[in-house]
């Protein structure tokens, strides 16, 4: 008998603070026309001191369990994806272990920057339809507010931080239908942040040259799009709902407008969220279940693109 992923509980969490682009405004050169104009962004929200990537990632996890109405003790697997780990090591994922009280999971991290998520979702299918593990939690976690220079007009704008997550577990009927994960480090020098304890030459901020990124990513997420409609033999007017990658309105209408798709059956949260990494896809997709808008039987295609270049697609029948 075949083993397949579906998704049975997903979750979300905003820190309560809101930075607007008229906060931004008062600290470095732009306004909020500038900055819609160019990302559409309007908000992002700001962690506060006494909060970390786990204990966003906690908040989020709970209620994706509190959905699935399953105890925290049935996971056998935790990954979470994130690029502002509260500790090198141990990982996020192990301290999220304890949070929860679960002492049986597997838990580990994994790093493909704003790609993490559907990453995650990839590695915890292969789990699931092996049978190495049941049920699995993948949550994507950002402090991005705490790797971003409020100095640098060009990325400050950007970033928010936040925490998404998705429950899967094993079963008969198709859930994940596909997934598919590229790389290219070639890319390296067009957006990284460096790590200062190993190197002192650079700040620990986010560094990103935005034109040549911005060029990568259209032409690429347009790529993983052919490949997952190919690879299922499927057309443009199959899917139902796009839950993209949230870092820019522009990049984000091109990829609709490759899958033929209105602007309306794409989950948006960009304005009133910023770009929060790993955490965007998953927090749309929260968003859209919990709306009402994604439905049993949609097919919904999530994808992203972050630094690395990392990128990827998960495509799902609810």
């Amino acid at each position: 008998m075949s083993r397949y992923s579906k998704v049975i509980g997903t979750g979300g969490y905003l820190p309560a603070t809101v930075r607007s682009n008229d906060d931004l405004a008062k600290m470095v050169d732009t306004s909020d026309n500038w900055i819609q104009e160019r990302t559409g962004i309007k908000r992002r929200r700001i962690a506060d001191p006494a909060e970390s990537t786990t204990s966003m990632a906690d908040i989020a996890a709970r209620r994706a369990l509190d959905m699935a109405a399953i105890d925290a003790h049935a996971i056998d697997l935790i990954i979470v994806a994130t690029s502002t780990p509260d500790r090198i090591y141990p990982s996020t994922a192990c301290l999220l272990q304890h949070r929860l009280g679960n002492k049986t999971a597997v838990a580990f991290d994994i790093q493909a920057a704003c790609s993490g998520a559907i990453f995650a979702i990839s590695i915890a299918d292969q789990y699931l339809k092996t049978g190495a593990a049941t049920t699995a939690l993948v949550v994507g976690s950002e402090l991005c507010s705490r790797v971003v220079d409020w100095t640098d007009r060009g990325t400050c704008i950007l970033f928010g931080d936040g925490a998404g997550a998705v429950l899967l577990q094993a079963g008969e009927q198709p859930g994940i239908i596909s997934t598919h994960i590229h790389s290219d480090g070639g890319y390296e020098d067009l957006l990284y942040l460096p790590n200062t304890q190993m190197s002192d030459a650079e700040s620990g901020y986010i560094k990103m040259r935005g034109n040549e990124v911005f060029k990568v990513a259209v032409n690429t997420l347009g790529q993983i799009v052919e490949e997952t409609l190919t690879a299922n033999n499927l057309q443009a007017g199959d899917i139902d709902w796009l839950v993209p990658h949230q870092a820019n309105t522009r990049i984000i209408a091109a990829t609709a407008k490759k899958l033929k798709l209105p602007m309306d059956k794409v989950i948006l949260t960009l304005a009133e969220q910023g770009n929060t990494s790993s955490a965007s896809v998953l927090l749309a997709l929260d968003e859209g279940v919990r709306d009402g808008r994604i439905q049993p039987g949609h097919q919904v295609l999530m994808e992203a693109f972050g630094a690395g270049f990392t990128w990827g697609s998960a495509l799902i029948r609810f």
